[in-house]
């Protein structure tokens, strides 16, 4: 066998053995895919009104003249108002995440890990257990200056041929020691499909 015709038979040789091993999907098998990519399964609210929601938002707020100096901020769980069920808190984490890593705001301790907060300072302060000069001190937390907190709604309209669902996200940042309302922002979906 001449060289060409050896890499042309090893070369076909592991194409079907790729093939094989890939093969039509069968019912329990897994395939990984694009997590950014826009999914479309149904139309109630999915991963994709989740990223464009948190990114649309964050871009919103650091472009505002609010967040200059790195202000401190509380956030709190976004309301469900739809007539579904939306893991609000995904919503509330990945908006935390996206101003994170825009640097340009600092997060306080929210209400629901206030509880933790707590027991961490109380472990390092009673238990006995750290040096004095390592232990976080008590009373030292810091007020955040703003908080944000929103809501998702939902308008469904259907007939025997379509359904259609909007959504409206709705987030504001209020300065917590004059009561005023400083960054509103929203962000609106319109989902179709035919039944």
């Amino acid at each position: 066998m001449n060289k060409l015709m050896t890499c042309s038979v090893i070369s076909l040789a592991a194409l079907l053995s790729a093939c094989a091993a890939q093969g039509p999907m069968k019912k329990g098998d897994v395939s990984y895919g694009d997590a950014k990519a826009v999914e479309t399964v149904s139309n109630e609210f999915g991963s994709t009104d989740l990223q464009t929601i948190a990114e649309s938002m964050a871009r919103s707020l650091v472009q505002s003249q609010v967040v200059r100096g790195r202000p401190l901020i509380t956030i709190a769980d976004v309301k469900n108002k739809t007539s579904e069920y939306i893991d609000t808190k995904s919503i509330t984490d990945s908006i935390r995440t996206q101003l994170l890593k825009s640097g340009q705001v600092r997060f306080a301790t929210d209400i629901s890990g206030m509880q933790s907060q707590t027991d961490e300072l109380a472990r390092q302060n009673n238990s006995g257990m750290y040096k004095k000069s390592t232990q976080a001190k008590v009373g030292k937390m810091e007020g955040a200056q703003y908080r944000l907190e929103g809501e998702i709604t939902s308008i469904v309209k259907r007939n025997s041929d379509v359904k259609d669902v909007y959504y409206k996200f709705s987030l504001i940042l209020t300065n917590n020691e004059a009561g005023t309302i400083e960054w509103a922002d929203e962000k609106e979906i319109r989902k179709t499909s035919k039944r």
